[in-house]
């Protein structure tokens, strides 16, 4: 088949035209992370979420909401937030604390977490057994002893004074800064956890804490000095 050169008559028709496509506007990926505690997590997540939105906010967006609810009444505010917002959120993460809740409840809103997931949305169970000041204290080392919350305060502080960072208090708002440097020995640690506590349902794995998938997830957003 011979090749015939163009006519001028068809230079300026339409179809020969060079396509000139506008720039197609890239959406960030929408995070919801929802929590128990309506003030230490908040605190805490809200200090990442600052970080990351700063830095980041045309890839990535968190929207952090302290619910005051736990475990399934939790999950079911997360839904609701998801169905109410304009956003496609793409992970949304579900933070409780076990305290003294039931254990049907603790690890039924894990297994709805994975049963309600979808190409769109992923749902994450974001626990801790017992508490969010278990993450905390794997900032300073491994900790496998199966001890009460309430122990957890004291131990935290002896170990924020060893660094000059004061003593701990419920709903102290600056411990994602304080700890940030040691995020990294944090997520070490409670993978090992993690695998101890392999094969067992969240109300049995005690010690033990998921807040390390949600950092780790964001953590391509954090500095590697942060991490």
């Amino acid at each position: 088949m011979s090749l015939k050169p163009l006519k001028k008559s068809d230079m300026n028709k339409e179809w020969m035209r060079t396509r000139r496509d506008k720039p197609r506007k890239i959406q960030p990926e929408y995070h919801l992370i929802v929590t128990e505690g309506t003030n230490t997590e908040p605190a805490y997540f809200g200090a990442v979420r600052d970080t990351v939105n700063r830095r980041y906010r045309g890839k990535v967006q968190l929207d952090i909401f302290g619910e005051g609810d736990n475990t399934l009444s939790l999950l079911e505010r997360a839904r609701q937030r998801k169905r109410m917002s304009p956003y496609v959120y793409k992970h949304v993460w579900v933070v409780y604390d076990t305290d003294d809740f039931p254990a049907r409840h603790i690890d039924k809103t894990a297994i709805l977490c994975k049963e309600i997931s979808t190409e769109e949305t992923e749902y994450h169970a974001i626990w801790s057994n017992q508490c969010i000041e278990l993450w905390f204290l794997l900032h300073f080392g491994y900790m496998h002893s199966d001890l009460h919350r309430n122990a957890y305060w004291p131990k935290l502080s002896e170990c924020l004074e060893r660094i000059d960072a004061g003593c701990y208090k419920k709903n102290r708002e600056d411990m994602y800064t304080v700890l940030c440097p040691y995020i990294g020995f944090a997520i070490h640690n409670a993978k090992r956890l993690d695998a101890e506590n392999a094969g067992k349902p969240p109300s049995q794995s005690a010690p033990g804490t998921k807040v390390f998938e949600l950092i780790e997830k964001l953590s391509p957003y954090l500095l590697a000095e942060d991490m």
